[in-house]
């Protein structure tokens, strides 16, 4: 029977390809670049890649927020300074959020059932910023923000130092939710956890050859409490 679940944040319970949009937007406008569509989605692919290889090992967290915009400016053939760039995006993807499809009545149901803990990847400061102004304390007992513990998803001693503070923790009463193959359900299979996929998408569509295979896959968040219920 599951107890504990563990909760990936972006593009889980909070849309992020929204709000990375919206910030990287207003960061382009206010280096007086025209935000593109064409633009914008190169910029998506490029942070995309950065953050794997993060997980990776092979590049640092300071290397990310810099590099996906040397590289964008680079493409473009602009003389932008990278760390402003990081500055103001980070600043504006602080200031709100938006919820998944179906989140927030996820969370009503499963909070009065179910030890609820949030995993994330993210920069600890905007991370911090996005949870309070999406009011999701009132669902989680607790939450893990990688830059703050000093270790990543998928790495085992992310979840180590997790579980070393999760009261009465069995990883066979958890389970791990998330979006990201490399990331969520990669860590829950180095961490000996139950993993449960969220793929919005076609079945077909965001899984490679060298994937992880999830323990489960859920095409919407409203599937959740009756998968996890009969585990």
């Amino acid at each position: 029977m599951i107890r504990t679940i563990l909760f990936d944040l972006d593009n889980t319970l909070l849309d992020f390809n929204r709000a990375e949009r919206q910030a990287l937007t207003r960061t382009l406008q206010e280096l007086g670049i025209e935000p593109k569509e064409a633009t914008l989605r190169r910029y998506s692919e490029l942070n995309l890649t950065q953050w794997k290889l993060l997980e990776q090992g092979k590049i640092t967290r300071p290397q990310v927020k810099l590099r996906r915009y040397q590289l964008l400016f680079q493409e473009l053939g602009v003389d932008c300074p990278a760390e402003q760039a990081a500055r103001l995006y980070e600043s504006y993807l602080a200031e709100g959020h938006f919820f998944m499809e179906g989140a927030e009545a996820l969370l009503r149901e499963l909070a009065p059932r179910y030890r609820l803990y949030l995993v994330t990847n993210g920069t600890a400061q905007v991370q911090q910023k996005r949870l309070r102004s999406a009011g999701l304390g009132a669902w989680f007992q607790g939450y893990f923000i990688s830059e703050a513990i000093g270790f990543d998803k998928p790495r085992k001693e992310f979840f180590d130092l997790c579980f070393s503070v999760i009261p009465d923790f069995a990883p066979e009463e958890t389970v791990i939710v998330g979006d990201s193959l490399s990331s969520d359900i990669q860590g829950g299979k180095n961490a000996g956890i139950r993993t449960i996929w969220f793929h919005p998408g076609e079945p077909e569509e965001g899984q490679a050859a060298h994937d992880p295979v999830p323990d489960y896959t859920v095409r919407s968040l409203g599937e959740i409490p009756g998968l996890v219920g009969r585990l």
